[in-house]
């Protein structure tokens, strides 16, 4: 298979590898080669036709352009503009078969969260004290044998005004209640906007013997006083073991960056399939990056499991949209150069490949920055497309992973397992030390119920211990979203 024509109503084709001019296209002759994951088009059409793609326009040509040309960014401009009004149509919810129950073996928190990992993370509450973080991670490695304690610097924690300074503090403590982590270490300063005591408060009721807090101005030697509650932290949680847990405890982070053509067709319907099968066995998802579900989102609407839901989803939505007029930049200022180049023409044909990794489940749950999942199911949370700022909200939110679909490549990794699953094989051959799985095969004849029970079962291992491409190369990182001043 060379090239797909995704819904019957569509007048682009697209490439799943290079095509050449002269070849035939849909009973179309190529006027030009083109690319692996650009479009062509099918038929000839007038300036300001409408482009259809997955069966919705996603922009209309700028131009006057000819059946077998490729259409890309250079003679397509978006439909999107400013708010809309939004009205719920809701679709019958697809009723989703369940299978075999699977399980994987995870820790067993006392909150009743399942952890996929065990270790002990250094949390500063001020970048100030970022390199007394690093330090104390590297010689309790050094000293323990244990490799799994990570130090998570960042730039803020003071100088900051309103929602920054409640976000920090927010992410921040989230983190201290995460369940893939077996011990925290809270570090302060002392003079920063996070106190540490109004931080302790904002975290609430932790296990003392896991979760401990210290300043560094009130105390001696930080470096030896922090080695010694890093001790007793791992005197405890070095005794956890796994256990077997139903996969509805699994609770995943569904993100894409770097796309290309084929995100829509490859990576992020695998990520849709495996969506609903984990919903199925009562797990949760939850999808981001609310700038890229414009001119996709009213699918997502639909999908709402009632009205309060729906409500919730448009004003999500809007307050983003909202976010960018503020700041007076233009709301629908996407895809990225990368993007782009992959053969991702306007935002519309970005959004409807982007919202593909919700699969078809409907919408339990919608979730503001920083908030926390309480329903199981498919969740919609709000946070930028930026790739590290959203993962790390993901995991924010309580996904013990990340899945991340990649067209073009990146090595990071948020603070909990962030999978790399390549859209296309070239790339997944080229960067294995940042692919852990790869997509690509889908546009090379492979079936997706095969693809999709083999990426389910590496899922669960990983789930299970396995480590993923960003544990192996140490990458380990969060990022925190910041919309206003900096004193």
């Amino acid at each position: 298979m060379r090239y797909i024509k995704i819904n019957p109503n569509d007048n682009v084709a697209v490439a799943l590898t290079d095509l050449r001019a002269g070849e035939a296209v849909c009973g179309t002759v190529l006027a030009t080669d083109v690319p692996r994951g650009h479009k062509v088009l099918l038929e000839d059409m007038a300036a300001g036709s409408n482009v259809i793609k997955y069966g919705f326009p996603i922009g209309h040509l700028t131009r006057d352009a000819s059946a077998g040309e490729m259409i890309d960014h250079s003679c397509i401009k978006t439909n999107l503009e400013g708010l809309l009004d939004y009205e719920y149509k809701p679709v019958p919810q697809v009723s989703l078969e369940a299978g075999e129950p699977r399980t994987f073996m995870g820790y067993r928190r006392s909150d009743g969260q399942v952890g996929i990992r065990n270790q002990i993370w250094i949390i500063p509450t001020v970048g100030c004290v970022n390199g007394i973080c690093q330090t104390l991670a590297e010689r309790f490695r050094q000293e323990s044998g244990f490799d799994e304690v990570f130090a998570f610097p960042h730039n803020y924690g003071c100088s900051q005004l309103g929602g920054d300074h409640e976000n920090t503090r927010t992410i921040l403590a989230d983190m201290v209640h995460h369940p893939n982590a077996g011990g925290v270490l809270v570090v302060s300063l002392g003079c920063e906007n996070n106190q540490l005591e109004a931080f302790r408060a904002k975290v609430g009721e932790v296990d003392p013997g896991r979760v401990k807090m210290f300043v560094c101005q009130q105390v001696g030697d930080e470096l030896e006083y922090g080695m010694q509650q890093l001790r007793a932290i791992y005197a405890v949680c070095s005794k956890d073991v796994r256990e077997a847990v139903p996969a509805s405890e699994l609770r995943v982070g569904l993100k894409c960056g770097g796309s290309d053509g084929l995100s829509g067709i490859t990576a992020n319907p695998l990520l849709g399939v495996f969506s609903d099968a984990l919903v199925a066995q009562g797990g949760t998802t939850v999808l981001t990056e609310v700038p890229e579900m414009f001119g996709a989102e009213t699918i997502l609407m639909n999908r709402c499991a009632d009205r309060a839901t729906f409500d919730e989803t448009v004003a999500l939505i809007n307050d983003f949209k909202e976010y960018f007029m503020r700041n007076d930049q233009p709301v629908y200022e996407n895809p990225s150069p990368g993007n782009k180049a992959g053969g991702i023409s306007t935002l519309e044909e970005k959004s409807l490949g982007c919202t593909q990794k919700a699969g078809s489940s409907a919408v339990r749950g919608v979730l503001r920055y920083g908030e926390r999942l309480s329903a199981k199911g498919l969740n919609l949370l709000s946070a930028p497309g930026n790739d590290l700022v959203a993962s790390t909200a993901l995991a924010a939110s309580g996904c013990q992973m990340v899945l991340f679909t990649t067209g073009r490549g990146t090595p990071f990794g948020s603070f909990v397992p962030t999978m790399k699953i390549s859209t296309n094989t070239p790339l997944a051959l080229g960067k294995p030390s940042w692919i852990d799985f790869n997509a690509g095969v889908l546009a090379q004849d492979e079936a997706m119920p095969a693809v999709a029970a083999r990426f389910a079962d590496y899922v669960l291992k990983v789930a299970s211990g396995e480590k993923v491409n960003n544990e192996k190369n140490g990458y380990h990182e969060i990022a925190i979203f910041k919309t206003g001043v900096t004193l």
